[in-house]
């Protein structure tokens, strides 16, 4: 059975629940998460997608994003996902939340209320490769250099949701 999302209004108000590629094929808005995990030399742990999923396949994006399901609480949809994709788990914690849209190149829509969360991990992930292909950790200067130069091997939402993450950093003075 195909995962069910949940429909929310631009408030993150919850209007029902659909099918995870019916939603994605129509374009309507959902919840999301995202999860960005630091150590401590400041790097951020990004991966790349393995090219076997129903969209954004072999692109590189945050430490790992999902959408949580009918009944979740967001949080612990995140450290699930978080084991899932990347094989470890670590404590985060939420720092912000925003909405985006955008078309994939394979015809789906992306049309996301978002909630982002961060968190320290100083090992190194076990990933599943059928989740993801490759992972690195990267420091800040060279992924904003990177990512302006060829934005292209990004995922559009890590584009997006990175500049928030910084303006985040900045605005509360965190150093990592």
């Amino acid at each position: 059975m195909e995962k069910r999302l949940i429909l929310v209004d631009k408030d993150n108000g919850i209007l029902g629940y659909g099918e995870k590629m019916q939603i994605h094929m129509s374009g309507q808005k959902h919840r999301a998460f995202s999860v960005y995990v630091f150590n401590d030399r400041k790097q951020l742990l990004i991966q790349k997608r393995s090219r076997a999923k129903y969209h954004s396949g072999g692109l590189w994006s945050n430490t790992c994003c999902s959408h949580p399901g009918p009944g979740d609480f967001i949080d612990e949809a995140a450290h699930v996902r978080l084991i899932e994709e990347m094989g470890f788990d670590c404590p985060i914690e939420e720092v912000f939340s925003y909405s985006y849209s955008a078309a994939l190149s394979n015809g789906l829509k992306e049309n996301e209320y978002v909630h982002v969360y961060s968190g320290i991990f100083n090992g190194d992930p076990v990933p599943n490769p059928m989740e993801v292909e490759g992972w690195e950790w990267s420091d800040m200067v060279s992924l904003i250099l990177s990512m302006k130069r060829d934005p292209e091997k990004y995922t559009y939402w890590f584009r997006k949701s990175l500049e928030r993450m910084i303006a985040y950093l900045y605005m509360f003075n965190i150093t990592l």
